[in-house]
């Protein structure tokens, strides 16, 4: 194996170029799809599903078959309702121990956290679901401040504790709605069993990769990882790269992809943040291009044959989508037209015409 197969079996592990039958298909295949950035989300879901378009995948969080909350490292993700509970006893606890520093500068403590959560269960309560603006009136009506990003803080902290999560979009706002009425209650799992089953699904999901790759996305020790990878090895493939033990479906073996094929991904798409080592798929030179800064805010990207080669950009006007694009070094008429092609699909999915350099 090496970093080219790593990459193209990852697109395809990903369902980019095979894929899944429907949107809640496609989270529960990968285990957790990043989703702060709402509407990149929406075509992450959309790019792997054959035909979807987004008001389709908006229907499918309506219908409560994908929820939208903080499972694990602190951000929001897509997750399948059967997965929600036992991800966040399984991760939240490590990184809530970690804000606590966070939340002492914002003032926030145990006492304000219970006070906020009786209002929200009592404003909530019956299926109802309200804006973040709605819920902020909401505490300040109670005297309690929801300004710069402590009104955030405390959703996330309520979130990550399994008392809400997020609902159907009101228009353009995001809702919020109490968790155990949104999903059916789940049986809590064992520790171990937990930890099984998560790396089950992210080697499945996101294969090839290694324990530090595991360990990296769900925010595990590397001892956790390592102790769940043991449990779960003999159901998957490996190969060695670089010293390295990688860990994959078994289908995933005798699977090759075009090499030629373009696909325009979102921002913070799992294809990239999905692991630690993104080597195989981006020149650590081009990493300031995607993430300038290194801010963790991270740009939509262009690939080809399984290598991040640019970024890309849309904005809406009134007659449509315009999209442009850039390369890192140059690209060549027949990637510029497929780049134009994956453009049009993406117009497709949201319903508009794209309007093209």
């Amino acid at each position: 194996m090496n970093s080219t197969t790593i990459a193209q079996r990852r697109l395809i592990a990903q369902h980019i170029t095979q894929a899944a039958a429907t949107p809640a298909e496609v989270v529960q295949s990968l285990g957790a799809i990043q989703a702060q950035d709402y509407l990149g989300a929406l075509w992450a879901l959309g790019l792997r599903t054959p035909g979807a378009t987004e008001q389709q995948v908006e229907a499918a969080i309506a219908a409560k078959q994908i929820v939208r909350t903080w499972p694990m490292r602190g951000t929001i993700h897509f997750v399948a309702p059967a997965d929600v509970r036992w991800m966040l006893d399984l991760l939240t606890p490590r990184v809530m121990r970690g804000t606590q520093s966070r939340l002492r500068g914002l003032e926030i403590d145990a006492a304000l956290l219970a006070r906020c959560a009786d209002i929200l269960e009592q404003a909530l309560a019956g299926g109802q679901r309200l804006t973040r603006p709605a819920i902020y009136e909401l505490f300040a009506s109670h005297g309690i401040a929801a300004t710069g990003s402590r009104g955030l803080h405390i959703l996330g902290q309520l979130s990550m504790r399994g008392l809400l999560c997020f609902g159907a979009r009101d228009g353009k706002q995001p809702t919020f709605t109490l968790l155990d009425e949104w999903v059916p209650a789940t049986a809590a799992l064992p520790t171990d069993e937990a930890l099984a089953r998560l790396a089950l699904r992210y080697f499945t999901g996101h294969g090839p990769a290694t324990a530090q790759d595991l360990m990296w996305w769900a925010g595990l020790t590397l001892s956790e990882a390592k102790a769940a990878l043991a449990e779960v090895a003999p159901q998957l493939a490996s190969a060695m790269f670089d010293g390295q033990h990688y860990y994959f479906a078994p289908a995933l073996a005798d699977i090759t992809v075009d090499t030629h094929e373009v696909f325009l991904l979102p921002p913070f798409d799992e294809f990239l943040l999905g692991y630690r080592d993104r080597r195989a798929m981006l020149e650590p030179a081009h990493m300031n291009l995607v993430a300038p800064g290194s801010n963790g805010i991270f740009n939509p990207i262009v690939v080809i044959g399984g290598r991040v080669v640019g970024t890309w950009k849309r904005e809406f006007k009134q007659r449509g989508v315009v999209t442009t694009w850039v390369p890192f070094d140059t690209f060549d008429a027949t990637q510029n037209d497929a780049i134009a092609a994956a453009a049009k699909r993406y117009g497709a999915f949201l319903g508009l015409p794209v309007r093209l350099p």
